[in-house]
């Protein structure tokens, strides 16, 4: 499903940090756990009209799962698709438990200042997803439950949630093939669940391919009634573009 086997880009984010991007329509975008244990938290806005933005709710109801994996799509809150997974080596990514902020990571972690470490300060999720989104002029009324790259958070019967160690390994490989364009906004902190003794910082790399054009019999297109009819929004949308 790409047509490059040469990333067009390739870069690092390190652990506890954040970054963003426009991905472009038929282009891939490929998270790399570097060191396994990662955590990328991600949200994802229409740089056309902002206001249409993933929608989580719509993404796990319309393809009746609670978790992510290859074959699913990422929906927006106006029934178009974002973009489809085409390759999960993990099996299971979050998108049902928000992000960390900084009352958390101080009391879980400690407090740990520019001042004292540089670069190396303890980030958190909140801010880090503000301080991105301030470059599109967006903000806090703008933020919307986030997907968590490489976490798998399970439930048992009587609904309580436990995080799971370990869950990611090294080299562990997500790709997302984007249906439309879309801001992209990233950050490598803790997930909010993670237990860790010592603040959880793994880098991430990610790299950009083309990607291959998508057929009528596409996986990600036919999974479902309400993908394909998604996919149907996303060729209504760009036919007037």
């Amino acid at each position: 499903m790409l047509q490059t086997a040469t990333p067009l880009y390739d870069d690092l984010i390190p652990g506890g940090s954040h970054w963003s991007f426009i991905m472009r329509r038929g282009h891939v975008l490929r998270l790399i756990d570097e060191t396994g244990g990662a955590n990328v938290g991600m949200l994802m806005y229409n740089p056309e009209n902002p206001l249409e933005r993933y929608n989580m709710p719509d993404t796990l109801k319309n393809q009746h799962t609670f978790l992510l994996t290859k074959g699913h799509v990422l929906l927006s809150d106006m029934g178009r698709v974002f973009a489809s997974i085409i390759r999960d080596d993990l099996g299971w990514h979050d998108t049902v438990s928000g992000t960390c902020n900084a009352d958390l990571v101080e009391r879980r972690w400690g407090k740990k200042t520019y001042q004292e470490a540089h670069n190396h300060y303890h980030r958190n999720g909140l801010t880090s997803f503000l301080n991105e989104l301030a470059k599109y002029g967006l903000g806090k009324k703008d933020l919307t439950a986030n997907l968590n790259w490489f976490s798998k958070v399970k439930t048992d019967d009587e609904g309580n949630m436990a995080f799971d160690e370990g869950h990611s390994h090294a080299g562990a490989t997500v790709d997302l093939r984007f249906e439309m364009d879309t801001i992209v906004v990233l950050n490598t902190c803790p997930h909010p669940m993670n237990p860790a003794s010592e603040y959880p910082s793994h880098p991430v790399r990610y790299q950009l391919f083309t990607a291959a054009p998508v057929t009528d019999a596409d996986p990600c297109k036919m999974s479902s009634p309400e993908a394909t009819r998604a996919f149907a929004n996303n060729a209504l949308y760009h036919q007037f573009q």
